[in-house]
Protein backbone atom coordinates (compact mmCIF):
# COMPACT_ATOMS: atom_id res chain seq x y z
CA UNK A 1 0.00 0.00 0.00
CA UNK A 2 1.55 3.62 -1.27
CA UNK A 3 1.84 6.21 1.31
CA UNK A 4 3.82 8.98 -0.95
CA UNK A 5 6.33 10.11 1.24
CA UNK A 6 4.84 9.41 4.29
CA UNK A 7 7.23 7.03 6.72
CA UNK A 8 5.59 3.62 8.16
CA UNK A 9 5.08 3.53 11.22
CA UNK A 10 3.82 0.02 13.34
CA UNK A 11 0.37 0.02 14.30
CA UNK A 12 -2.16 -2.49 15.09
CA UNK A 13 -5.75 -0.40 15.44
CA UNK A 14 -7.38 1.76 13.37
CA UNK A 15 -10.72 3.50 14.11
CA UNK A 16 -12.82 5.29 11.07
CA UNK A 17 -15.30 8.01 12.13
CA UNK A 18 -17.87 9.00 9.85
CA UNK A 19 -21.61 11.22 9.81
CA UNK A 20 -23.15 8.68 7.53
CA UNK A 21 -23.73 4.83 6.52
CA UNK A 22 -21.91 4.43 3.09
CA UNK A 23 -19.91 7.66 3.82
CA UNK A 24 -16.64 5.40 4.62
CA UNK A 25 -17.15 3.13 1.50
CA UNK A 26 -17.61 6.02 -1.00
CA UNK A 27 -14.42 7.64 1.12
CA UNK A 28 -11.83 5.08 2.12
CA UNK A 29 -13.13 1.35 1.70
CA UNK A 30 -10.00 0.63 -0.64
CA UNK A 31 -7.73 1.76 2.04
CA UNK A 32 -9.39 -0.18 4.74
CA UNK A 33 -9.24 -2.97 2.94
CA UNK A 34 -5.18 -2.84 2.76
CA UNK A 35 -5.42 -2.25 6.73
CA UNK A 36 -7.76 -5.54 7.06
CA UNK A 37 -5.28 -7.49 4.87
CA UNK A 38 -2.33 -6.11 6.34
CA UNK A 39 -4.08 -7.66 9.76
CA UNK A 40 -5.27 -4.40 11.55
CA UNK A 41 -8.11 -3.90 13.71
CA UNK A 42 -10.08 -1.91 12.27
CA UNK A 43 -13.04 -0.34 13.93
CA UNK A 44 -16.16 1.77 12.16
CA UNK A 45 -17.69 4.69 14.28
CA UNK A 46 -21.29 6.00 12.75
CA UNK A 47 -22.36 9.16 14.25
CA UNK A 48 -25.76 9.12 12.82
CA UNK A 49 -28.38 5.91 10.78
CA UNK A 50 -28.30 8.49 7.13
CA UNK A 51 -32.46 8.94 8.05
CA UNK A 52 -32.48 11.52 5.35
CA UNK A 53 -30.54 9.23 2.79
CA UNK A 54 -32.12 7.33 -0.42
CA UNK A 55 -33.87 8.40 -3.57
CA UNK A 56 -37.02 6.07 -3.50
CA UNK A 57 -40.76 6.50 -1.03
CA UNK A 58 -39.09 4.27 1.51
CA UNK A 59 -40.70 5.51 4.96
CA UNK A 60 -38.18 7.34 7.13
CA UNK A 61 -38.85 5.76 10.17
CA UNK A 62 -37.71 2.44 8.68
CA UNK A 63 -34.24 4.19 6.87
CA UNK A 64 -32.04 4.14 10.02
CA UNK A 65 -33.02 0.34 10.51
CA UNK A 66 -31.79 -0.54 6.65
CA UNK A 67 -29.02 1.63 6.29
CA UNK A 68 -27.40 -0.05 9.84
CA UNK A 69 -27.66 -2.98 8.28
CA UNK A 70 -26.56 -1.48 5.45
CA UNK A 71 -23.46 -0.44 6.77
CA UNK A 72 -22.87 -3.90 8.87
CA UNK A 73 -23.07 -5.57 5.58
CA UNK A 74 -20.83 -3.50 3.41
CA UNK A 75 -18.29 -3.77 6.70
CA UNK A 76 -18.43 -7.34 6.55
CA UNK A 77 -17.80 -7.28 2.63
CA UNK A 78 -14.11 -5.76 3.91
CA UNK A 79 -13.82 -8.04 6.66
CA UNK A 80 -14.72 -4.98 9.54
CA UNK A 81 -16.18 -6.59 12.45
CA UNK A 82 -16.28 -4.13 14.59
CA UNK A 83 -19.04 -1.33 13.48
CA UNK A 84 -20.70 1.14 16.22
CA UNK A 85 -23.24 3.58 15.86
CA UNK A 86 -24.12 6.68 18.58
CA UNK A 87 -27.28 6.82 19.55
CA UNK A 88 -29.35 10.11 19.69
CA UNK A 89 -27.98 12.42 16.62
CA UNK A 90 -29.88 12.77 13.50
CA UNK A 91 -29.04 12.84 9.75
CA UNK A 92 -28.55 16.51 8.82
CA UNK A 93 -28.44 18.16 11.75
CA UNK A 94 -25.21 16.93 13.35
CA UNK A 95 -23.16 19.43 15.12
CA UNK A 96 -19.64 19.33 16.90
CA UNK A 97 -21.13 19.64 20.56
CA UNK A 98 -19.69 19.05 23.56
CA UNK A 99 -21.92 15.92 24.32
CA UNK A 100 -20.58 14.76 20.55
CA UNK A 101 -16.73 14.98 21.37
CA UNK A 102 -17.27 12.89 24.46
CA UNK A 103 -18.75 9.98 23.02
CA UNK A 104 -15.85 10.13 20.61
CA UNK A 105 -13.11 10.32 22.81
CA UNK A 106 -15.09 7.26 25.05
CA UNK A 107 -14.76 5.41 21.96
CA UNK A 108 -10.71 6.31 21.36
CA UNK A 109 -10.28 5.61 24.62
CA UNK A 110 -11.64 2.41 24.64
CA UNK A 111 -10.23 1.19 20.76
CA UNK A 112 -6.88 3.24 21.97
CA UNK A 113 -6.67 3.35 18.19
CA UNK A 114 -2.73 4.19 16.40
CA UNK A 115 -4.77 6.00 13.07
CA UNK A 116 -8.14 7.91 12.99
CA UNK A 117 -9.85 8.20 9.59
CA UNK A 118 -12.64 11.04 9.79
CA UNK A 119 -14.01 13.49 7.01
CA UNK A 120 -11.94 16.37 6.80
CA UNK A 121 -13.11 19.63 8.69
CA UNK A 122 -12.28 21.70 5.93
CA UNK A 123 -14.30 22.89 3.97
CA UNK A 124 -13.68 21.59 -0.05
CA UNK A 125 -15.29 24.38 -2.63
CA UNK A 126 -13.60 22.57 -5.12
CA UNK A 127 -16.17 19.14 -4.55
CA UNK A 128 -18.86 21.36 -2.37
CA UNK A 129 -20.57 17.28 -2.01
CA UNK A 130 -17.47 15.90 -0.34
CA UNK A 131 -18.37 18.72 2.63
CA UNK A 132 -22.04 18.05 3.71
CA UNK A 133 -21.90 19.67 6.90
CA UNK A 134 -22.84 16.04 8.68
CA UNK A 135 -19.06 15.68 7.20
CA UNK A 136 -17.34 18.85 8.81
CA UNK A 137 -19.27 18.04 11.84
CA UNK A 138 -18.20 14.80 12.41
CA UNK A 139 -14.32 16.03 11.18
CA UNK A 140 -14.46 18.68 13.73
CA UNK A 141 -15.77 16.69 16.90
CA UNK A 142 -12.94 14.23 15.93
CA UNK A 143 -10.16 16.11 16.03
CA UNK A 144 -11.04 17.68 18.61
CA UNK A 145 -11.58 14.57 20.60
CA UNK A 146 -8.15 13.10 19.06
CA UNK A 147 -6.79 17.01 20.65
CA UNK A 148 -6.89 17.66 23.03
CA UNK A 149 -9.67 15.50 24.54
CA UNK A 150 -8.42 12.16 24.54
CA UNK A 151 -5.61 12.32 25.77
CA UNK A 152 -5.97 15.13 28.32
CA UNK A 153 -7.33 12.94 32.08
CA UNK A 154 -8.70 16.07 32.96
CA UNK A 155 -11.11 15.91 30.01
CA UNK A 156 -14.29 14.15 30.29
CA UNK A 157 -13.40 13.11 34.04
CA UNK A 158 -16.40 10.98 34.05
CA UNK A 159 -14.08 8.68 31.40
CA UNK A 160 -11.78 8.31 33.49
CA UNK A 161 -14.44 6.50 36.81
CA UNK A 162 -14.82 4.37 33.99
CA UNK A 163 -11.87 2.90 33.86
CA UNK A 164 -10.81 4.96 30.33
CA UNK A 165 -6.98 5.76 30.94
CA UNK A 166 -6.07 8.76 28.48
CA UNK A 167 -5.11 7.74 24.95
CA UNK A 168 -2.72 9.67 22.55
CA UNK A 169 -3.62 8.79 18.67
CA UNK A 170 -0.70 9.37 16.66
CA UNK A 171 -2.09 10.14 12.62
CA UNK A 172 -5.02 11.83 12.05
CA UNK A 173 -6.09 10.43 8.11
CA UNK A 174 -8.58 13.22 6.88
CA UNK A 175 -10.63 12.68 3.33
CA UNK A 176 -12.40 15.06 1.22
CA UNK A 177 -9.69 17.82 2.31
CA UNK A 178 -9.43 20.51 -0.32
CA UNK A 179 -5.42 19.92 -0.13
CA UNK A 180 -4.52 16.27 0.64
CA UNK A 181 -0.85 15.51 0.92
CA UNK A 182 -0.94 11.39 0.78
CA UNK A 183 -2.45 8.58 -1.67
CA UNK A 184 -3.03 5.13 -1.26
CA UNK A 185 -3.54 3.51 -4.16
CA UNK A 186 -6.44 0.81 -4.01
CA UNK A 187 -6.39 -0.64 -7.61
CA UNK A 188 -5.70 -4.62 -6.72
CA UNK A 189 -8.83 -3.68 -3.95
CA UNK A 190 -11.17 -1.87 -6.07
CA UNK A 191 -13.55 -4.92 -6.12
CA UNK A 192 -13.84 -5.16 -2.45
CA UNK A 193 -14.86 -1.38 -2.54
CA UNK A 194 -17.24 -1.28 -5.02
CA UNK A 195 -18.59 -5.01 -3.29
CA UNK A 196 -19.26 -2.74 -0.16
CA UNK A 197 -21.02 0.17 -1.54
CA UNK A 198 -23.27 -2.32 -4.11
CA UNK A 199 -24.24 -3.48 0.12
CA UNK A 200 -25.46 -0.19 0.68
CA UNK A 201 -28.87 -0.82 -1.74
CA UNK A 202 -31.15 1.94 -0.65
CA UNK A 203 -28.44 4.25 -1.23
CA UNK A 204 -26.92 2.97 -4.96
CA UNK A 205 -29.31 0.55 -6.31
CA UNK A 206 -30.02 3.44 -8.69
CA UNK A 207 -26.53 4.41 -9.88
CA UNK A 208 -26.33 2.76 -13.12
CA UNK A 209 -23.13 3.93 -13.74
CA UNK A 210 -21.52 3.58 -10.23
CA UNK A 211 -18.86 1.63 -11.23
CA UNK A 212 -17.53 3.93 -13.90
CA UNK A 213 -17.98 7.17 -11.74
CA UNK A 214 -15.84 4.96 -9.18
CA UNK A 215 -13.02 4.46 -11.12
CA UNK A 216 -12.90 7.97 -13.02
CA UNK A 217 -13.12 9.63 -9.77
CA UNK A 218 -10.19 7.04 -8.44
CA UNK A 219 -8.31 7.35 -11.80
CA UNK A 220 -8.10 11.18 -11.08
CA UNK A 221 -6.92 11.05 -7.68
CA UNK A 222 -4.10 8.54 -8.90
CA UNK A 223 -3.57 10.85 -11.60
CA UNK A 224 -3.23 14.03 -9.03
CA UNK A 225 -0.84 12.54 -6.48
CA UNK A 226 1.79 11.05 -9.66
CA UNK A 227 0.50 7.18 -9.94
CA UNK A 228 1.16 5.52 -13.32
CA UNK A 229 -1.57 5.50 -15.79
CA UNK A 230 -4.11 2.46 -14.74
CA UNK A 231 -3.89 2.87 -11.28
CA UNK A 232 -6.73 3.94 -8.55
CA UNK A 233 -6.64 5.86 -5.19
CA UNK A 234 -7.98 7.14 -2.51
CA UNK A 235 -6.63 10.23 -0.87
CA UNK A 236 -6.40 12.03 2.20
CA UNK A 237 -4.16 15.05 4.77
CA UNK A 238 -1.87 13.31 6.88
CA UNK A 239 -1.51 14.53 10.51
CA UNK A 240 0.90 13.37 12.57
CA UNK A 241 -0.24 14.46 16.17
CA UNK A 242 3.15 14.93 17.63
Amino acid sequence: MARMGLPEVTLTRVLCVAAHPDDLDFAVSGTVAGFVEAGMDVTYLLCTRGEQGGFDETPREEMPVIREREQRAAADALGVKDVRFLDGYRDGWLEPTPELQREITQVIRQVRPHRILTSSPDRNWDRIAASHPDHLAAGEATVRAVYPAARNPFAFPELLAEGLEPWTVGELWLWGHPAPTHAVDVTDRFDRKLAALREHTSQTAHQENLEQWLRERGAATAKAHGLSRGRLAEAFRVVTTG
